[in-house]
């Protein structure tokens, strides 16, 4: 049963991506630093290169100020590495001067022939701590600056943090059009439900328990439906996926067997949102967790001793996989960013298990974002399990 209306009811298809770790968050055994899976242009691009060969159509590609590679250079590098994998690159509002943004994403936008999507952040930037009322008010103006530099001739702006006055946007039009890429975004103060409902296409969210999911997706779509929008949906989630529940579980202890208590501390505090409302309710998914880590038969949160952010993993066979799968679905869930350990590893058993089982599209496609009339066609030949 789908919970909410969704701007893709008829959709039987799923946007299924994976994601780069561009943020040295990759790891054999999480906490134990590897120098193979050390964040490199080399590593990141062979996860994507993979995700592609294996069918994903979109590809996370995260922010941080720590460590790691940059994120829009790392995009730009991809674009003749890759021809079908849509890259989905998280912008930080506030750190570019906006028109300058709009100019950067019209380019990489161009680079990629359209397969550009991007995932709205508002965190704080190195050494600032900003009032979240007022980071979220932030991105709001630089989302509307960007639609009007991606729509309009000029761009003619006045707001409490910026100001622009007859601003040509001639250099600034996306290769992508309707409205330029699609905007992604996660978040769950007041503050992060209204600019999305107002401002973006795709709420994001990290995984609950399905009844807790379902309460956001009712939140969201009531605030969009005050803007006069709708909205779809995405799940942002780690897998582990195995022939056997058995091996998959198994793997999940494994993955943990070396973690030091002190040391996943140390990894989730050190990351901008380590204090955000997102951050505090995957720490309440451990709370609630049985001996073993899981808050329903499938859904493991185990990772996030170790990581800030998205903290479980949907863990099972690959029918159990694609029931969860399915269940999401039905609930209204048309975006689905998954990752697991190491990003290689587990981006080739989910390509080999999963992948020829799922009917997929590219949500640009769907949107009528790309000029050419390309049909989102699935790419699985096999017959669910």
């Amino acid at each position: 049963m789908t919970v909410v209306p969704v701007t893709s009811p008829d959709l039987d298809a799923s946007e299924i991506s994976w994601f780069a770790a561009l943020c040295s968050d990759d790891y054999r055994y999480l906490g134990v630093p590897d120098g193979a899976l050390r964040s490199s242009f080399e590593h990141c691009s062979d996860i994507v290169k993979t995700a592609e060969a294996s069918g994903f159509r979109n590809i996370l590609c995260p922010s941080s100020y720590q460590v790691g590679q940059d994120t829009l250079s790392f995009v730009a590098g991809c674009a003749p590495l890759t021809s079908s994998i849509n890259m989905l690159a998280a912008i930080r509002c506030g750190e570019m001067q906006p028109i300058m943004l709009a100019r950067t994403i019209a380019t990489l936008d161009h680079m990629l022939k359209g397969r550009l999507t991007l995932n709205i952040i508002s965190s704080d930037f190195p050494g600032e701590t900003a009032d979240s009322a007022y980071r979220y008010r932030r991105s709001h103006e630089v989302v509307q600056i960007l639609r009007q530099a991606w729509t309009r001739d000029e761009i003619d702006h006045q707001g409490e943090i910026y100001q622009f006055s007859k601003v040509s946007a001639d250099p600034a039009r996306p290769y992508q059009q309707n409205g330029g890429p699609l905007l992604y975004f996660g978040g769950y103060s007041p503050d992060a439900l209204e600019l999305c409902a107002a401002q973006c296409d795709v709420y994001l969210m990290w995984p609950e328990t399905k009844d807790e999911l379902a309460g956001r997706m009712r939140a969201v779509h009531e605030r969009a439906a005050a803007h006069g929008r709708t909205l779809d949906y995405g799940l942002r989630v780690h897998v582990i996926v195995r022939d056997t529940e058995a091996e998959a579980r198994d793997y999940a202890r494994d993955l943990v067997s070396r973690l030091d208590d002190e040391k996943g501390r140390e990894i989730r505090q050190r990351a901008l949102d380590a204090t955000s409302l997102g951050v505090s309710h995957q720490a309440k998914n451990r709370d609630i967790a049985d001996g073993e880590g899981y808050i329903e038969p499938h859904l493991w949160t185990g990772i996030g001793r170790a990581r800030s952010g998205c903290g479980a993993a949907i863990v099972g066979s690959a029918d159990q996989v694609l029931s969860e799968i399915e269940a999401y679905r039905k609930m209204g869930i048309r975006a689905f960013i998954f990752s697991g350990y190491p990003h290689l590893d587990e981006c080739e058993h989910f390509g080999r298990l999963v992948m020829p089982h799922l009917a997929t599209c590219s949500l640009p496609e769907v949107y009528g974002r790309v000029p050419k009339a390309t049909p989102a066609t699935p790419l699985g030949t096999g017959e669910r399990r």
